[in-house]
């Protein structure tokens, strides 16, 4: 198994001239909202919901209803529908008329939403209210080949999305920019909050006038200059293009599932020796047949043998001298043949033992 060591070189590296503003911050009340509904997908072949799914039977009962057709739910058949979930996100800003992508996924035991059609589905926000309706194709970009023990599945196919298959019918609750804007950080700094604070007072703020102070490691507050009264989205853009170099703290994120570890170039590593040793235990077991003697009268028996065999490699050395960094910290642990998990029990020894300062992150 082969190390997935990823360096993220939040530095220089990365930013050599800093990164926008609009990477890492966002106005106040500019947000997506998320919008759910439930609805049916019909046109199925054979792939739809079973006549166990009750729901499923009574929502299409109750739809005919309103048409004028009266049938017994529970004498329906419903292979060629599903019952879905759609879901769908809401941009800031949109209007009246906008079209966006939706999300349908089975929430009964169809099997298969290909080539199905989402029927129309009022889409609510958290308040109840509806701010789109769905309907449309569903794509669910795979299949399901044969049947029985001999059938093929690629990706999911119960769940399908419906390009442009949303209409915005009510304008989000966005807050409209205006003269005091609120700058939220992705990531709290008190750092990075006072450097931002900087670039913009430097870069619109009169002698002795600033328009931007930091309210908290978080959040901080810009007063749109007097030249841009009337042309506060202008003043929005400059100010989202201005280059501001964020501190991040130094982090080792570890992903023990897949064997992935990212450090930042943030990392200091102290003087430190390393000494790794792997200890390998193999149990075998082995069925032999006891057969008795001719007229013995006795009975064949299995029994099984186990070996235990116990091995233990020689510890592996590395020194890492002062002002290490984290490009020979991974090429002296891959010149030894560490593996990933040989790789985290390094580095949480290495942060026990001081030597790593870093904050240690497994995900």
């Amino acid at each position: 198994m082969k190390i997935l060591l990823t360096l993220v070189l939040t530095g220089a590296l990365a930013f050599p001239e800093g990164a926008r503003l609009k990477d890492f911050a966002s106005i106040e009340g500019v947000r997506d909202n998320q919008l759910i509904g439930y609805g049916i997908v019909v046109g199925l072949a054979g792939t739809g919901d079973k006549q166990l799914t009750l729901f499923s039977t009574q929502t299409l009962s109750n739809l005919l209803q309103r048409m004028g057709v009266t049938v017994n739910p529970t004498i329906m058949q419903v292979h060629n529908m599903a019952s879905v979930m759609v879901t769908a996100t809401l941009p800031p800003f949109a209007q009246p008329g906008t079209r966006i992508d939706a999300t349908a996924a089975a929430i009964g035991d169809a099997t298969n939403l290909q080539g199905g059609i989402l029927l129309l589905t009022p889409l609510k926000a958290a308040n109840g209210e509806t701010y789109a309706v769905a309907q449309g194709p569903v794509i669910t970009g795979g299949f399901v080949a044969g049947r029985g023990g001999n059938a093929d599945t690629k990706n999911h196919p119960t769940v399908g999305r419906t390009p442009d298959g949303a209409i915005v019918e009510r304008t989000p609750p966005s807050i409209q920019p205006s003269s005091h804007l609120k700058l939220q950080l992705r990531q709290a700094d008190f750092t990075t909050a006072t450097r931002v604070v900087e670039a913009i007072n430097k870069h619109f703020a009169s002698p002795g006038m600033p328009v931007a102070r930091a309210e908290s490691s978080g959040l901080l507050v810009v007063d749109v200059p007097p030249s841009y009264s009337t042309r506060t989205v202008e003043f929005i853009s400059e100010m989202e293009s201005l280059s501001v170099d964020a501190d991040r703290p130094a982090k080792i994120v570890i992903n023990e599932r897949t064997g992935t570890i990212v450090m930042g170039k943030d990392v200091k590593i102290t003087p430190v020796a390393i000494m790794h040793g792997a200890l390998s235990v193999e149990i075998r077991t082995k069925l032999e047949v006891s057969q008795p003697a001719p007229m013995s009268g006795g009975q064949t028996t299995v029994v099984p043998q186990t070996t235990v065999t116990t091995q233990e490699a020689k510890a592996k050395a590395v020194v890492l001298q002062k002002g290490a960094t984290v490009e020979e910290l991974v090429r002296a642990l891959q010149a030894i043949g560490s593996t990933p998990r040989d790789v985290i029990a390094i580095l949480e020894a290495m942060r026990s033992a001081g030597a790593l300062d870093a904050e240690l992150e497994v995900i």
